[in-house]
């Protein structure tokens, strides 16, 4: 909960009620709006100007729509230009859902070579947009958001991304603090995974009907090796809650094995996030340097 709580960015996104008011080429518009543009007013402090803005010359990148069993979930998506199939990797978004940020992301991991697709995995519980404090978005939008409903949007970006150029034969994924502790939890659930990167998510929990067990839980059924990148000096995720994820995976099955963590002693939460007063240069591109040998490792 508290590193939930040391997200300090809104997003635009779509919730479910909203979409249905939408028809026909408005209805689409309004995915296409949903995703990838920008900060809402919301926000709280950000830093006059992101470290990182990825051209998207010689991609095919912007907003796509994912059937999940008649639901049409937004997504953004970026790949380089041509025919394919390229290496998928999914990107799991914060709490604040698929900004530009986010969006950037998918960018500079097609700039590198793979299809890389963030999906608005909120959208059905509410629009983060209209939120300005952080625990009432939590306690009214992403505590309702089941784990169960999240593999299967996942499971559906998988599926899309197979028909749609994406090499799934290698599929990776990575997220960031709610996002990194989703790519633990999917890395025990879908078994086409090859590897996981996980940027400071949450490891150990209480259990309930919406999150019925944590990574922590999970590591006898990983797929896939995941690496944890964490910071040192995170207030809401605890050394010891990062030694009992090693312990688990010291036990746990051969990717649990082959996993691996990176502490940097003076990160705080979110310091790959260079949109905001948390980001940190150095772990940040060192974290980055590190997932891309990860992801070149395994797939």
């Amino acid at each position: 909960m508290n590193s939930l709580r040391a997200d300090t960015q809104a997003l635009l996104n779509v919730s479910e009620a909203n979409m249905q008011a939408y028809q026909g080429p408005s209805r689409r518009l309004a995915l296409q709006t949903a995703v990838g543009i920008g900060y809402a007013a919301s926000a709280m402090p950000l830093m006059a100007q992101t470290a990182i803005k990825t051209s998207s010359q010689g991609l095919t990148s912007g907003e796509v729509t994912i059937d999940v069993k008649g639901f049409k979930m937004p997504a953004y998506r970026s790949a380089p230009q041509g025919a394919g199939p390229w290496p998928v990797v999914l990107v799991i978004s914060e709490i604040f859902g698929v900004h530009e940020y986010i969006a950037d992301v998918t960018r500079r991991l097609a700039q590198l070579g793979y299809m890389a697709i963030a999906p608005e995995l909120f959208v059905r519980q509410g629009d983060p947009s209209q939120y300005g404090e952080v625990a009432k978005l939590q306690a009214e939008v992403i505590s309702k958001v089941p784990d169960a409903q999240v593999m299967n949007d996942l499971d559906a970006t998988v599926a899309w991304a197979a028909q749609n150029g994406g090499n799934t034969a290698k599929l990776a994924m990575t997220g960031f603090c709610w996002g990194g502790r989703i790519t633990w939890l999917y890395a025990a659930h879908q078994p086409l995974l090859k590897a996981g990167v996980a940027w400071y998510g949450r490891l150990v929990g209480q259990n309930s009907p919406i999150t019925p067990s944590h990574p922590v839980d999970k590591t006898a059924q990983l797929n896939a090796p995941v690496l944890g990148l964490y910071g040192g000096a995170d207030t809401g995720i605890g050394q010891d809650s990062v030694d009992k994820m090693k312990l688990a995976l010291s036990s746990g099955s051969a990717a649990a094995k082959a996993s691996a963590f990176v502490v940097y002693p003076d990160a705080p939460h979110a310091f790959h996030a260079d949109y905001r007063p948390s980001f940190r240069q150095a772990p940040a591109e060192d974290g980055w340097r590190r997932m891309q040998d990860w992801l070149k490792q395994y797939l």
